[in-house]
């Protein structure tokens, strides 16, 4: 009896270890009753007969992400690797068919992106692709969630996280951005040298007219001063003419003085003797005179034939 109580606690233990089990929580364990489905054990400690009963499977009933890359073309022949990730959990209440009915989840995901995103893409061109990936997404979602409810299958979330074309296709697309990113600037700088010209122009104008008011009241004023200076000169009894040569004279040596008194200046004065003056006021006078007999003269009627 003493040699037999070793074997008897070995099998005893073997017994208790046999038929107390725990399942985690999120987790569920398929019990099989020699060979046939038995139950669906939930998170606990749960026990069955030993040698009779087996756990065949534990199932995950947390949300779980596969990724998945997918090359397809685009309707304008570029040739493009998605990065798809789907999210999907396994319902409770219908774990037996998620267990029994599918071999390989995964692979049975896999095709139904592959099938999804093969019959989306072709139909837009590359630039539609990273605008409307979120349409892609939903493709998928709506496929994969139709397809994968009969086998127990929930699909939360679809995502396209990723678009990468094809390397050449990469670089022309980053000098087509910095194209128009050079004439956007091309155009900035256009308009900006076009308003400072406008201004410039603006400025350049305002400064002619004020300018032409300036010399037009210098005018003015010297033909003011020249008249009271003629009224002066004809009271001390000087008559027109000797007034006009004596303006002229002084003007004459004015400028002589303004000119040697700047000792950089190469300004030459020509002619610039004393009867320069005298014989400029008869040239002007010689003028004055034929222009006063012309205009007379074309005042007069016509005579009659």
């Amino acid at each position: 009896m003493v040699v037999f109580f070793p074997f008897l606690v070995l099998i005893g233990l073997l017994f208790i270890f046999g038929t107390f089990y725990t399942v985690k929580q999120q987790t569920t364990a398929l019990v099989e009753r020699l060979g046939r489905f038995q139950n669906i054990s939930q998170a606990g400690l749960n026990f069955k007969i030993p040698l009779i009963d087996r756990i065949v499977g534990r199932v995950n009933l947390k949300i779980q992400q596969l990724d998945v890359i997918v090359e397809t073309k685009t309707k304008d022949d570029v040739f493009v690797l998605l990065k798809i990730s789907v999210q999907f959990q396994i319902l409770r209440e219908k774990v037996y068919d998620a267990f029994y009915k599918l071999q390989n989840p995964h692979e049975q995901i896999t095709a139904f992106i592959f099938d999804t995103v093969r019959a989306e893409v072709p139909k837009m061109k590359l630039d539609d692709v990273f605008e409307k990936k979120d349409d892609i997404a939903l493709a998928i979602q709506r496929e994969l969630k139709e397809a994968m409810q009969n086998y127990g299958y929930d699909i939360v979330k679809a995502l396209v996280t990723d678009i990468d074309p094809d390397k050449q296709v990469k670089a022309a697309m980053n000098r087509i951005n910095a194209a128009e990113r050079e004439k956007v600037a091309a155009q900035y700088e256009g308009d900006a040298q076009r308003i400072i010209i406008v201004e410039k122009a603006k400025a350049e104008a305002e400064s002619k007219r004020l300018q032409g008011m300036g010399i037009a009241n210098q005018r003015r004023e010297i033909a003011r001063g020249l008249e009271e200076s003629m009224e002066v000169l004809n009271r001390a009894g000087i008559n027109s003419q000797e007034a006009s040569a004596l303006i002229i004279i002084t003007q004459h040596y004015d400028t002589l003085q303004a000119v040697g008194e700047r000792t950089s200046s190469n300004l030459i004065l020509m002619p610039n003797t004393p009867t320069a003056a005298s014989n400029m006021l008869n040239d002007m006078t010689a003028s004055l005179v034929a222009a006063n007999k012309i205009s007379e003269a074309n005042r007069k009627p016509l005579p009659k034939k």
